[in-house]
Order: structure tokens, then sequence, then C-alpha cells
């Protein structure tokens, strides 16, 4: 047993670890590759490092990226349960197993896009315009850079903050909705900003492109026809659940790619799109909505259209049970990143 005082390693140089100095090269072997992408799974295992979305690097820049994932925990707009600023951090743990090959696309996401996982931008709790300008700042830099953004929500009313940032760099913004509900009342209670109302807004403010909205799969109980003329009234195209179940997911895909053409279109996905079953973590949820692969599907099927930022919004993971709310909210955004960068590599022409 040597001597307490003796520390014979002091002045030794210390190696890297292993894990590291292998993580080193694999980020080092290709320069073609995008700067930013997770560490290679056979080096880094799932299990280990800080949740951030599918092991990106937790990177506050806008330099030599394609898209951020920003989290955005405002839950103070919610008009029943609330708990949804806890989704940032739900979905980060989720999308663990998500691995950077698309199967069904046939696209490698990271062989074409750099990305980093950007943290949250802040918000201030029970004060929505507050909150909105946070938002609208802390999105801004990475907006003007030309950096396609995807929010973690929050409930449904932090979307009006994002379409705001969006639309000074890219104008008017078109607008595929997948919810359950359209969101376009007139307000709540006398107050005019909340989950329910934030597309209405949007509208008036001249943010969204009303000719080049399409909102799909609202069901549940109403309050009157007006609950979805209002949509229409405003400009939108709206295809209640019903519909389209009758019409089927190609037909409804086909509907969505007609409505928004060739302009800058923004994707909102509400989990509460989802049946309950597959989603029971969520602020307002409806039976009757679409299975998890529908729900995928949908997403996935959107290929070709000019995404310029996205969200995922109202994962409540008090509500929800192993997991499986989150990780079928992290697939979804999987899907989003693989459209990005099958778009990006069939420009390319590789």
């Amino acid at each position: 047993m040597g001597r307490l005082d003796s520390q014979p390693n002091r002045d030794r140089p210390t190696r890297p670890p292993r894990l590291a100095s292998a993580h080193a090269r694999e980020l080092r072997k290709t320069p073609t590759m995008p700067k930013y992408h997770p560490p290679d799974a056979m080096v880094s295992p799932r299990i280990c490092g800080v949740r951030t979305f599918m092991k990106l690097p937790h990177v506050v820049t806008t330099e030599d990226i394609d898209f951020a994932i920003v989290g955005i925990p405002f839950d103070t707009g919610a008009t029943y349960r609330v708990g949804a600023r806890f989704g940032p951090e739900a979905i980060r743990a989720g999308s663990t197993m998500l691995r950077p090959f698309n199967g069904i696309l046939g696209v490698d996401i990271f062989e074409h896009l750099s990305g980093v996982d950007y943290g949250d931008v802040p918000v201030v709790p029970g004060d929505i315009q507050a909150s909105y300008d946070t938002i609208v700042d802390g999105l801004s830099p990475l907006v003007d850079a030309g950096v396609t953004t995807i929010g973690l929500g929050g409930d449904h009313s932090i979307t009006l903050a994002e379409l705001r940032a969006i639309s000074r760099k890219h104008g008017p913004l078109g607008m595929v909705q997948i919810d359950a509900h359209p969101d376009t009342w007139k307000g709540h209670w006398g107050q005019r900003y909340n989950h329910g109302t934030v597309f209405r807004r949007a509208t008036e403010e001249g943010i969204l492109d009303p000719s080049r909205v399409i909102q799909v799969g609202m069901r549940g109980s109403i309050y009157g026809w007006e609950d979805y003329e209002q949509s229409r009234q405003l400009g939108m195209e709206l295809i209640p659940m019903h519909e389209v179940r009758d019409m089927g997911l190609p037909a409804v895909i086909q509907r969505m790619k007609d409505r928004v053409q060739d302009g800058p279109t923004f994707l909102t996905f509400d989990i509460d799109s989802l049946d309950p079953v597959y989603a029971p973590g969520t602020g307002t949820p409806e039976v009757g909505g679409f299975t998890s692969h529908e729900g995928l599907s949908l997403v996935r099927g959107l290929t070709g259209i000019d995404f310029v930022g996205a969200d995922l919004v109202e994962v409540l993971p008090a509500y929800d049970h192993a997991e499986v709310t989150a990780m079928t909210a992290a697939n979804v955004i999987f899907e989003f990143l693989s459209l990005l960068a099958l778009r990006k590599k069939e420009r390319s022409g590789k």
C-alpha cells in the first residue's frame, strides 16, 4: 500500500478515453459528411450521453447546419390539461432509439443534412404575449440564417410565434395541419390567445396564406357546424376525420400537396391527431383518431413540399405510459427530417 501523499500520476499526460477517441475519429473520417450528426451507435450506445434529440450534439449555432431541433416548453395557452411544458424533454428521451436511415423513403438523413439540438428557447410561464416575444427572438437568428427549425412543444399556442418568426423571412406561409381540432376559434373566455385560436390569429396577422392551408383529422363532439365552417370561412381547406376515412390516405396526401403547391410551407403536427390508444399523453384527447402508422404515413407522404419549418406539439408526459406518446412524436419528427433530407438529395442530384 503506497503512501497517502503519493501521487505518481499527477504530472503524467492523461490519455483520452477510448470511446472519445473513437468518436473523434468517426467525426473526422468522412470530410464530405455534414458537420453535425449523431455519433456512431457502435461507438456511443444509445443509453449513454445527455438526452438530446437523436443524440445530436447540443450546439447553439447558426453555422454549418441545415436544421435545428428547438424546445419550446410553454403550456399555459392550454384550455384543458396542462403539462406539455415537459414535452420537449420527453420527446428527446423518446428519440433515443431512432436510427439515421429511413427504410421506406430510402434516405440517410445525415448523409445530406447537418443538424443540432439547439436546446430550448426562453419562455415566460403564465404570460403568452411575453412568451411569443421571447420565442420569436430565440428563433429569429436561426431563421435568418436559413436554418429549418423544428419546434418541440409545448401546447399549440406556440405555433403562432414560430409562424411569426418564419414569415418574416419567407412571407405568408402555406401550412399542413394534422390535428384533432381546427384551432380557429375567435377566443375563449374573452381571451384572444391560446391553443385554440392560434390559426385565426395567424390568418388575421397575414402570416398564413389561407388559400395554401389544409387541416386534416378534425373529429369529436363540437359546439356546432361553425366549429369547422369558421376555418373554411377564413379560406382554409378542412378535411374532418370521417371524410379522411372515406377518401383514404393516398387521396388525402395528394390533397395536401395540391393545396400547399410550391411555396414555403409549415408542418404542424398535434399529437392529439392520433387516437388516445396510440397517444394517451396529450392535453385534449379525442377518440377515433389516426393510428401511429397512419400518422407516420401522412407525414412520410409529403415529399416534394418546400417545408421551411415544423413543430410537434401537445405531448404531455404526465398522462403518457411506457413513453408511447413521446416515442411516436419522435418518430413523426424523424419522418419530417427524412423529407428534408430527401429534398436536398434530389436537388443535389445524388
